[in-house]
């Protein structure tokens, strides 16, 4: 959940890298950036505005953090974070942590599930991985079936070495949201889990041995 995530979706890796990162509805990148698998959400009835492109949303970030409104930069980088250009990702991700430190003693206060999703995006790039976790159970007090939030919270533990709550969270997001599973096949915060052969069977499920 690439600097996931690592990834990014329906909501799912980039969320990252954070790493993590794109998000996953086209299943071209895990996350990651991380990462993060991309919204559940479905467009809304009648005419809405294109989503801005990656780099756009960089662009953007850019003219409000030199305008010094660190808050709607922040806002604007944290999608480009998530692109599939992982330069772009990586650099978003330094703008985010810029307008945070921007921000300081004014605090961020985050008070909706995405907020908390991702700023544990951040964290998970900064490997806060302690960090990450909270946020991302904040999350999904409010929202059990975020399947983009287990997936990042797999990415999480996986990068920190809690293999089985990683592959029982994984497991959760792929059966929300099936695209997940090519997203994880995809994304390199996996690797820690390549050799055991649940997460192999998870990934490949037609695969015979």
């Amino acid at each position: 959940m690439p600097v996931k995530k690592k990834i990014p979706m329906s909501k799912s890796a980039e969320k990252r890298n954070v790493s993590e990162v794109s998000r996953a509805a086209d299943g071209k990148n895990g996350q990651t950036a991380r990462r993060t698998p991309a919204s559940g959400k479905t467009a809304s009835a009648g005419r809405s505005e294109p989503e801005p492109s990656q780099m756009e949303s960089f662009e953007e970030g850019m003219r409000l953090f030199h305008a010094r409104q660190f808050q709607q930069a922040r806002d604007s980088f944290l999608p480009a974070m998530r692109g599939p250009d992982r330069t772009v990702a990586h650099r978003a991700g330094l703008q985010v942590r810029m307008c945070e430190q921007r921000l300081g003693s004014a605090g961020l206060v985050l008070n909706t599930p995405e907020e908390h999703y991702n700023y544990a995006i951040t964290m998970i790039n900064s490997r806060d991985l302690a960090s990450a976790q909270k946020h991302l159970r904040a999350a999904l007090d409010a929202d059990q079936s975020a399947d983009h939030v287990l997936y990042a919270l797999a990415v999480c533990q996986c990068l920190n070495g809690d293999l089985q709550p990683a592959y029982e969270n994984l497991k959760r997001a792929i059966d929300l949201q099936p695209r997940n599973r090519l997203a994880a096949r995809q994304d390199p915060d996996f690797a820690g889990m390549a050799e055991h052969q649940a997460f192999s069977r998870l990934l490949y499920p037609d695969k015979k041995n």
